[in-house]
């Protein structure tokens, strides 16, 4: 039965993904935590928080499910003869906080954003614990662009990216999952399908498929060192 519960301070399982509701599509919970163990225990069943400003903690396992498969990135000829022109240097955990702030940054047509400071200080704390992890896409000294997640066994949850200059990010996109492919990862949870991420090649899967292929790769460990700074050359 499709039902809503209310989390509190205490952690407790969360409710099976199955019973999130189908509109709005994916709800399952509501209330609790950022703490770290709440976060890593969420992602570890395929459910991740959303909310805005002023709203409680949402907690959403959404169907279907938006994957890529590392190393099945498409890539168009025309993008791929405009990142052979630029001297972009990318680089893995040299700069997460400065992605979150430019992840946070309103789009065009937005009012807000739904990575909030409380969303922001979670996920730094998560990064200085060795779980989260981003990308960063340089011109010169200046972050042009980015991505971040969170690692859960050999799947990489996506969580949000940014751009500052054009295809900046589908760069970053392309860096991770050559990273995360080199690396040993098997699965990126893309969340949700947005045409963006289809035009990079994402795959719609249910979710109960998605989450088959969750705990397939959830405990199993990627290559040792994978999350050290280092930087990306494009594969091109």
């Amino acid at each position: 039965m499709n039902s809503l519960s209310y989390l509190n301070h205490e952690l407790a399982a969360f409710p099976s993904p199955e019973h999130a509701l189908t509109d709005p599509n994916g709800l399952l919970a509501i209330g609790g935590d950022l703490q770290p163990s709440r976060l890593l225990a969420a992602y570890y069943e395929g459910i991740f928080p959303w909310f805005n400003v002023n709203d409680p903690i949402l907690w959403w396992s959404p169907d279907p499910r938006a994957i890529f498969i590392p190393g099945k990135i498409k890539i168009s000829t025309s993008l791929r003869k405009f990142l052979r022109k630029q001297s972009w240097r990318i680089t893995v955990n040299h700069a997460f906080t400065d992605v979150m702030a430019g992840c946070a940054q309103p789009r065009k047509q937005q009012d807000g954003t739904w990575i909030t400071q409380e969303i922001q200080l979670a996920y730094r704390e998560l990064h200085m614990l060795g779980h989260a992890h981003s990308i960063e896409v340089w011109d010169n000294h200046r972050l042009i662009g980015g991505l971040y997640g969170l690692a859960i066994g050999q799947v990489f949850c996506g969580e949000s990216m940014f751009h500052r200059q054009t295809n900046a990010s589908k760069a970053a996109m392309l860096a991770l999952q050559q990273h995360l492919r080199r690396g040993g990862f098997r699965l990126i949870d893309a969340q949700v399908m947005n045409p963006h991420l289809e035009s990079l090649g994402a795959e719609s899967l249910k979710r109960d498929d998605f989450l088959v292929l969750l705990k397939r790769f959830r405990d199993a460990e990627p290559h040792a060192g994978v999350w050290a700074q280092t930087e990306v050359v494009l594969e091109l």
